[in-house]
């Protein structure tokens, strides 16, 4: 969503640090590029405004202080990435629990935001973490509404407390109250509410949302807003700002392609953080919102932090421990291990969401674009067509095998003598990194920059000349 703007900041620290001692009218030019580039992103005059003229003043201040040009980008650049922390809305804030159980959540905001799809993804965070949700299917407007709650309920099993078919039909009020009687009689610890939307705020949406309001009094109302609409999420969430309230913003839809000014605009203009942020279609794409890691992608600085949490979520921790285990005892990393890898990473999702949180992905844009994720899909299927046998000792496989699993895999045999050549280098890599001491959880990340050390070779001998004087003097010498 970032990706231009990401593009223009990189682009203005580029210049800056290329610059031996940064002067006033390199600095305002500075700003002047930073401002477009916030504009064109869809922020809020409002807040472009008073966000250059906050870097502005202390840059000025960092310019008096510091003499070294490239200490003086390294300081600008600090301001602005604090900056952009502070307009985001400074640090991330988690839902407030219930002293007397059930935690009640509401959700609202227009139609077509994605807050059906928002609750199962709601749900499926905190059940995840060892809570007990319950779904209350509140918008008895949309149709199929309460059909699509339940699927999503289904899908993570979460159950869903819907007595209404909805289409038009039922009082949503008395649902919401009526679901609250029923956590409370199950003893569910979190009941998630999913409220009717309209095309555009109108009266009636909001006199329907303050009446559930008023019925449940819940502990957090959140205000789901689609992060592609940008100027207009402003316009909307003042609107529900004034007519109902809320406590915090999640933003829907930060995987497309819109320029992301709702989300460095909400923040600061509603004095409400954004707690949450849906990536992706997925029900897993969805996580607290971090003010600072936000504005590290926005930088091109990544997000290391978030890919360590999705890496340590998704790699089991006694089979890295055996994976350690057997680097430090000597035994080779087999095919079967490489599987357990690949399952792995298939958990921790898009490979190419994963790329996009490294520092320097801007560099890599278009690699990353055309990064196929279905070679994960492929390798896994050659793999698991060998037998346990194959996979531990890859030396066994002749060409009978080769084409065995080439037939199991539904790929090329040409595929599978790619792997296991790729995979006997990696091996043979290994054991090089592992004869040369390096630390075990430095092994993968050193492996592609270690190459075999050769003996350098003996110089070569001298010929002897054939005039016997000539050859006396070279033999002396």
């Amino acid at each position: 969503m970032f990706d231009s703007l990401t593009s223009r900041f990189g682009a203005t620290f580029s210049s800056l640090r290329s610059r031996g001692k940064i002067s006033h009218s390199d600095l305002d030019a500075s700003c002047s590029q930073i401002r477009q580039a916030l504009l064109e992103s869809d922020v809020a005059l409002e807040v472009v405004e008073s966000f250059v003229a906050e870097i502005a003043q202390k840059s000025m201040s960092a310019l008096a202080t510091i003499q070294s040009g490239t200490n003086q980008a390294n300081a600008i650049f600090e301001i602005v990435n604090s900056s952009l922390i502070e307009i985001l809305g400074g640090s991330a804030r988690r839902v407030r629990f219930a002293k007397n159980p059930p935690t009640v959540i509401m959700l609202a905001g227009l139609q077509g935001a994605g807050k059906t799809t928002l609750a199962g993804k709601l749900a499926k965070f905190y059940a995840d973490q060892g809570n007990t949700p319950l779904l209350v299917a509140c918008d008895l407007q949309r149709p199929n509404a309460v059909t699509q709650l339940q699927l999503l309920g289904a899908s993570i099993n979460v159950p869903v407390f819907c007595p209404e078919a909805g289409d038009g039909v039922g009082d949503p009020v008395k649902v919401a109250q009526e679901g609250i009687t029923f956590a409370k009689a199950k003893q569910y610890n979190m009941v998630i509410v999913d409220t009717a939307g309209r095309l555009g705020v109108d009266s009636e949406l909001m006199s329907q949302a303050c009446e559930i309001r008023d019925a449940l009094q819940p502990d957090e109302i959140l205000f789901v807003v689609d992060s592609m609409i940008g100027q207009d999420a402003v316009r909307t969430s003042q609107a529900f700002l004034d007519g109902v309230g809320f406590d915090g913003v999640v933003l829907t839809k930060l995987d497309g392609d819109a320029r992301g000014g709702a989300a460095l605009s909400i923040a600061t203009l509603t004095k409400r953080p954004i707690m949450f942020a849906s990536t992706g279609e997925k029900l897993s794409d969805f996580d607290i919102f971090y003010p600072d890691r936000m504005a590290s992608r926005i930088l091109g600085m990544g997000d290391v932090a978030t890919l360590a949490e999705q890496a340590k979520a998704a790699f089991d921790g006694d089979t890295s421990k055996k994976l350690e285990a057997k680097f430090a005892s000597g035994e080779d990393f087999t095919l079967g291990d490489f599987l357990d890898q690949l399952s792995a990473m298939s958990k921790m999702g898009s490979m190419s969401k994963l790329l996009g949180m490294l520092p320097g992905n801007a560099a890599m844009k278009k690699q990353i674009e055309n990064f196929d994720d279905g070679e994960i899909v492929r390798t896994k299927a050659i793999v698991e067509s060998m037998t346990p046998h194959e996979r531990a000792d890859p030396k066994v496989l002749n060409g009978s095998r080769r084409s065995r699993i080439a037939l199991g895999s539904g790929r090329k045999v040409s595929e599978v003598n790619t792997l296991v050549d790729r995979f006997s280098a990696a091996q043979k890599m290994m054991r090089q990194v592992r004869s040369g001491g390096m630390p075990a959880g430095m092994g993968a990340m050193a492996m592609p920059a270690m190459a075999p050390i050769r003996p350098q070779s003996a110089p070569k001998k001298k010929s002897k000349s054939g005039n016997p004087a000539k050859r006396a003097i070279e033999e002396s010498q």
